[in-house]
């Protein structure tokens, strides 16, 4: 069974999370990371030297980072979702290299803006430029999705699962965010699957400061 070191609030925890719900596999796992604390121990370190979530675990094999994890389980159990092709599989790593770079960094900051700083604290010049920053790659998706069905072309694939994990927090931070109707079907789709809903779609509110609050 794959055990999984990370806190079930945590954006890259979560992206393993759904993938292992889609693939029905069986997962246990254990909440280190944020209030759970637990990455500073020498246990934890001897597993992943950055002190990070998530941790993965499996066949005698330790995996971390998020990204790396997806392609570890992706291989074993889904291939579906991480093919043998070299082809097919470059056209999907190359959109799981920009999340890394570009998507997942974006999201981020306007993230923790947000959550992690009061309201009468954030700097709203720095505030917008982040935003725009954010909704210049979320309107570039919106173009790849007028013509196709996901991110890396009409199946799904790990690249899906790298990206629309944020998705969540996309769509229920009060930002004031432009109307692209490809994404917006894309992430309603998404939303219809139970292992997204479970593992994707969890309340952030207890990870904001106070003066932060706001309705999810």
């Amino acid at each position: 069974m794959i055990t999984l070191w990370g806190r079930s609030t945590s954006a890259n925890v979560q992206k393993p999370m759904w993938l292992i719900g889609e693939l029905g596999l069986d997962v246990e796992r254990k909440d280190v990371g944020g209030a759970f604390g637990g990455l500073d121990t020498p246990e934890y370190k001897a597993m992943n030297p950055h002190s990070l979530i998530p941790t993965l675990q499996d066949k005698g094999y330790t995996v971390w980072e998020s990204e790396a994890v997806l392609r570890y389980i992706g291989a074993e159990y889904g291939t579906q979702f991480w093919p043998d092709e070299a082809g097919p599989r470059a056209e999907i790593d190359q959109w799981m290299s920009w999340v890394q770079s570009s998507w997942s960094p974006a999201m981020t900051n306007v993230f923790i803006n947000y959550v992690r700083v009061a309201k009468a604290d954030r700097d709203a010049v720095q505030l917008k430029g982040l935003e725009d920053k954010l909704f210049a790659l979320a309107t570039l998706v919106d173009g790849i999705l007028a013509t196709r069905q996901y991110l890396a072309g009409d199946k799904m694939s790990l690249a899906d699962f790298a990206f629309a994990t944020f998705l969540y927090r996309y769509y229920t931070l009060e930002i004031d965010r432009p109307d692209l109707p490809n994404l917006a079907k894309y992430y309603e789709a998404l939303s219809q699957s139970p292992a997204y809903q479970e593992h994707v779609q969890i309340s952030y509110a207890g990870m904001r400061v106070p003066g932060a609050e706001a309705a999810e």
